[in-house]
C-alpha cells in the first residue's frame, strides 16, 4: 500500500508546489485558452452534423456530392479566412466598415491565433448554410467559388460591422453575442440569393399549378443524427463565444439547451394546432431554429425568455417554409427558415428581452438596423456575386446530370453502388 500511496502523494505535492510558483494570471490565461480551443473543436464537429443532416435530406444519388461540398467548403473557408477574412473582420478598422490589417496572419500573439482558430469555424458555418439550400442541382466548382467569396467578402465585412470593436454597428450597441445575424442570418441571406439564382429542382413544383411536390430524403436517420451533433456543437458555438472560462458559461449553455428544446416543442405544437403531420425533419429543424434564435441573446437574457425565444422560432419554421414554396423557392433542407428567419427573430428577441432592461425601444431599433444592414449587404451582395459566377461558368448542372445524380456526374463515384447498378440496369 505504501508503494502505491507514496508516489501519489509525491505527485500531488509536486503539482501543488509547481502551481504555487505559477502566477494567477498565467493560470487564468491558460484556462481561457484551453476552453476556447475546446469550444472551437466542438464547433468544428458541427460540420459533421451539417454533412449528415444535408446528406440524409437529399436523394441517394446526391449524397457524395453533399458530403464533398461540406468537406471542401470547410477546408477552403479556413484557408481563405486565415488569408483575407480575419483581417477584414478583426483587423484595424478606422472607418468602422472593414479591417485593413492582419492579413495572412503570421508572427502574431497566441491570443490572435486562438481567436483566428475559433472564428474560422464560424466562417465555415456561414458558408455551409448555403450548401443545403441549393443541394442536388448546383455545380461543385461554382459552389466552391461561391464559398470563397462568402468567406472572403460577405461574411467578414458584416462581421466587422458587428463584432469588431471599431465596427459601426458595435459602436451603436448592437447585440448579437454568438451570431444569430452575423453567422446565421448572413448565411441565410446568401442561401436565399443562391436558391433564387439556381432555381428549383426538376419536378419540385407543378408546371401548371405551381403546387410544391415533396422530394423526400433518402435517410432520415442521418438527419436526426446530424441534428444531435449540431446541437452538441452549439454549446461550443455559444458558450465558447465568451472567449474565457468564466462562470457565465453555465448560464449561456443552459439558455442554449432551453432554446433548442423549446424550438422542437414549438414546431410540435404548431403541427398539433394546424393538424399537420408530426414529421421528424420538422422537429429537428424546429430545435435548430430555436438554437439559432437563442444564439444572439444567450448571454443577456433570462432562461424564461430563452424558452420563449426558442418556442417562437420553432413555431414559425413551417409557415416560413410554406411562404418560400409559394414563391417557388426550393430549399432542400430548410436552411432559409432555420437560419435566416429564426436568426432575424432571435436578433430582435435579444433586444426585446435584454436582462435588466426589457423592451427598450432604443435597443430594439438598433437591432432592427443590424437586421436591415444584414439584408442589404448579404442578400444583394451575394446576389450580385453569385450572378456573376452564373454568367461566367454557370451555377446549375445540366438537366441530364441532375437526373442521373451529382455523385456520378460531378465526382465519378457513388455513395450507394448497388442502387446505382440497379438503376443503370433498367435503362
Amino acid at each position: 500500500m505504501k508503494r502505491i500511496l507514496l508516489p501519489c502523494v509525491g505527485l500531488a505535492l509536486s503539482l501543488i508546489s509547481s502551481s504555487a510558483f505559477c502566477a494567477d494570471g498565467d493560470v487564468t490565461v491558460n484556462l481561457n485558452a484551453t476552453w476556447v480551443v475546446t469550444a472551437a473543436i466542438l464547433v468544428f464537429f458541427m460540420q459533421a452534423g451539417f454533412a449528415l443532416l444535408e446528406a440524409g435530406s437529399t436523394r441517394a444519388k446526391n449524397s457524395i456530392n453533399v458530403m464533398m461540398k461540406n468537406y471542401m467548403d470547410f477546408c477552403l473557408a479556413t484557408m481563405v479566412f486565415w488569408a483575407v477574412g480575419y483581417g477584414v473582420m478583426f483587423g484595424e478598422a478606422k472607418t468602422g466598415w472593414f479591417g485593413s490589417s492582419d492579413f495572412f496572419l503570421d508572427g502574431a500573439s497566441d491570443h490572435d491565433y486562438i481567436l483566428l482558430l475559433f472564428q474560422s469555424m464560424f466562417a465555415a458555418t456561414a458558408a455551409t448554410i448555403v450548401s443545403g439550400a441549393i443541394a442536388e442541382r448546383t455545380k461543385f466548382v461554382s459552389y466552391m467559388i461561391a464559398a470563397i467569396l462568402i468567406t472572403a467578402i460577405i461574411y467578414p465585412v458584416y462581421g466587422c460591422w458587428a463584432w469588431n470593436t471599431s465596427g459601426w454597428l458595435a459602436q451603436k450597441g448592437f447585440v448579437d453575442f454568438a451570431g444569430s445575424t452575423v453567422v446565421h442570418s448572413v448565411g441565410g441571406w446568401c442561401a436565399l440569393a443562391a436558391a433564387i439564382i439556381v432555381g428549383p429542382r426538376l419536378g419540385r413544383f407543378d408546371r401548371d399549378t405551381g403546387q410544391a411536390r415533396e422530394i423526400p430524403g433518402h435517410n432520415l436517420s442521418l438527419v436526426a443524427l446530424g441534428g444531435f451533433i449540431l446541437w452538441m456543437g452549439w454549446f461550443g458555438f455559444n458558450a465558447g463565444s465568451t472567449l474565457s472560462a468564466s462562470e457565465k458559461i453555465g448560464g449561456i449553455a443552459l439558455n442554449t439547451q432551453l432554446g433548442g428544446c423549446a424550438g422542437a416543442l414549438g414546431t410540435l405544437i404548431y403541427c398539433a394546432i394546424f393538424r399537420k403531420p408530426m414529421l421528424l425533419t420538422a422537429c429537428v429543424n424546429g430545435s435548430l431554429g430555436g438554437l439559432v434564435a437563442v444564439t444572439a441573446g444567450c448571454a443577456s437574457m433570462d432562461p424564461r425568455y430563452a424558452i420563449l425565444t426558442g418556442f417562437v422560432a420553432g413555431f414559425i419554421i413551417l409557415p416560413s417554409t410554406r411562404l418560400l414554396e409559394s414563391f417557388r423557392i426550393d430549399d432542400v433542407v430548410g436552411a432559409i427558415p432555420v437560419h435566416l428567419v429564426c436568426g432575424i427573430w432571435g436578433t430582435l428577441a435579444a433586444g426585446l428581452f435584454y436582462r435588466g432592461d426589457l423592451f427598450n425601444l432604443g435597443r430594439v431599433s438598433t437591432q432592427l438596423v443590424g437586421i436591415g444592414a444584414a439584408a442589404a449587404w448579404a442578400f444583394f451582395g451575394s446576389l450580385i456575386l453569385l450572378h456573376l459566377i452564373h454568367l461566367a461558368i454557370g451555377m446549375r448542372v445540366d438537366t441530364s446530370d441532375e437526373q442521373r445524380g451529382l455523385d456520378f456526374t460531378e465526382h465519378h463515384e457513388v455513395g450507394y453502388p448497388e442502387f446505382h447498378q440497379l438503376t443503370q440496369s433498367f435503362k
